[in-house]
């Protein structure tokens, strides 16, 4: 029988990579945006719907059946965000409509949220999925409150539900108000005031290729797979300043940046070894052929820049 699937957020990074995945099986695949019209296009279906909309949903549920929901949609922050206060109501109740109206229209359903590195008490240092939550914004308000949500239900209906953390990945797909497009962005741009701060910051963290953890959801979906929480990352401590180091020296770029040799700090690292044992998942790429796609695709919408 072939199955129904739904992804929230569909045009996001993560939605886009999905699709070119998905498109390959014999399924029925319906992604809702709040930007796309609806219409069909190559065997996907588009609706343009407000998450708000309870009752919209459940009209569109009820008819289509889902059999897996990837709940992806959501109001993020960028990098150096500071008006939290955005990042919870709308979100929180989104997020409530989506999973009560799946379960009403099917209680054998699989849902799947996509949550943040940003919930966990730690801010360095390897984390696990029984490493301990803190709410201190808004948005990780929003993630741990939704999360205690969904537990709460299935303790009481036995349903199938995985709050999959996420920890930072990227691709060409990426939204350009994050961190590391904004990073590729000013390479191209050669402004060297931006990228002069981001080094002084020194940050290190875990950065993956969105392929690689878009893979992993992937195979989550179609998996038997019900645990609570499920890690996916890289689990490795990474640098900005040796990606931005990278793409300066694979594209030969004339910047002139000195490069100190900085102390490393220990970054949120999540460990990824549940993930990779029972969905006999792997990476395939990495963060610096990320960087590197991100900067052909931001080359060709520049015009008239050179090395």
């Amino acid at each position: 029988m072939t199955k129904n699937i739904f992804i929230t957020g569909g045009l996001g990074q993560d939605g886009q990579i999905l699709i070119n995945i998905l498109k390959k099986r014999k399924i029925n695949l319906t992604i809702f945006s709040k930007t796309k019209k609806s219409t069909t296009l190559g065997g996907v279906e588009f609706i343009k719907e407000n998450l708000l909309n309870k009752r919209r949903l459940d009209s569109i549920f009820i008819k289509k059946k889902p059999d897996i929901v990837l709940h992806l949609a959501s109001n993020n922050p960028s990098f150096d965000e500071t008006n939290y206060k955005i990042f919870f109501k709308e979100n929180f109740i989104a997020t409530k409509n989506i999973f009560n109206s799946t379960f009403e229209a099917n209680q054998n359903a699989k849902f799947i949220f996509c949550s943040s590195s940003q919930i966990f008490k730690k801010k360095s240092g390897v984390v696990t999925e029984k490493s301990q939550n803190i709410i201190t914004t808004d948005y990780t308000d929003f993630r741990i409150k939704s999360d205690n949500m969904m537990l709460k239900y299935k303790k009481q209906k036995k349903i199938n539900y995985t709050n999959a953390i996420l920890f930072n990945h990227d691709s060409k797909y990426r939204n350009k108000k994050f961190l590391l497009p904004r990073v590729i962005i000013s390479i191209i741009k050669k402004d060297i005031i931006f990228l002069k701060k981001i080094m002084k910051l020194n940050i290190f963290s875990d950065f993956s290729h969105a392929e690689d953890i878009c893979n992993g959801l992937y195979k989550l979906m179609f998996s038997k797979i019900n645990n609570d929480k499920l890690i996916l990352s890289s689990r490795k401590n990474t640098s900005v300043n040796k990606i931005i180091a990278h793409v300066i020296k694979k594209n030969n770029l004339k910047i002139d940046t000195i490069f100190n040799q900085k102390i490393i700090k220990k970054g949120l690292i999540g460990n990824n070894h549940l993930a990779k044992k029972i969905l006999k998942w792997k990476h395939k790429k990495n963060v610096f052929i990320a960087a590197t796609e991100i900067y052909k695709h931001y080359l060709k919408k520049m015009p008239g820049k050179t090395n």
